[in-house]
């Protein structure tokens, strides 16, 4: 399995409106001259204008579990999927879902075929996301979230405790990821790729941040 970096740009100035299309395509850049799966997660409202702009992949930073109808203020999946996303990031810490949210969630991306990357804090709570089948599990432990050290640095037997818990289902490390090191571990200790955040949309050099981490999957 090729291995895969996820760029969430959450709400960030330089990674939303136009900044966001500016920061797609140097991820694009990347992902072409280093032949590397890339996919970036972005603002809601980015999603047609970013999908339009550049050939990689876009996801949703988030849907819910709802249909066409009454849900004012709602982020309906068909909607991100018309405009442009193939899935979604779900249960980010910083947009946690109750058990049963999350169940439906899933479900109702599966039914329009979009990829669901499902974030979680413990490998306790992984291993009970992985029942739900979803595409990919991020372990991100929360209180290391935009820090400056790495979960692979500061606790590397939270992913090696979820990757031998769960077997059928790729495991992504986030949380922390800041240089080529944090992914090398990460990778040797069992994950499939990277979900990364801070590191590149704050960056100075993007292009050179993203180049960076990259070569810590190989």
């Amino acid at each position: 399995m090729k291995k895969l970096v996820i760029v969430n740009f959450k709400a960030f100035q330089n990674s939303t409106g136009q900044n966001a299309v500016k920061l797609a395509r140097i991820c694009e850049k990347v992902c072409e001259k280093t032949k590397t799966n890339i996919l970036i997660a972005v603002q809601t409202a980015d999603i047609y204008q970013v999908s339009k702009s550049v050939k990689i992949k876009v996801l949703a930073q988030h849907i819910d579990p709802i249909n066409y109808g009454q849900f004012t203020g709602h982020i309906l999946p068909e909607n991100v999927k018309e405009n442009g996303a193939i899935g979604a990031l779900i249960n980010h810490s910083e947009k946690k879902l109750r058990f049963n949210d999350l169940k439906k969630t899933i479900k109702k991306a599966k039914e329009l075929d979009l990829l669901t990357i499902v974030c979680a804090a413990t490998p306790e709570e992984a291993k009970k996301i992985a029942s739900l089948k979803p595409d990919f599990i991020a372990i991100e432990p929360p209180e290391l979230i935009g820090s400056n050290i790495s979960v692979s640095q500061a606790k590397p037997e939270i992913i090696t405790r979820t990757t031998k818990m769960i077997k059928n289902i790729p495991i992504l490390c986030g949380a922390g990821i800041k240089t080529k090191e944090d992914v090398r571990i990460a990778v040797r200790l069992g994950a499939k790729g990277i979900l990364v955040a801070h590191a590149i949309t704050n960056a100075t050099n993007p292009e050179k941040a993203l180049k960076e981490l990259v070569n810590g999957l190989n």
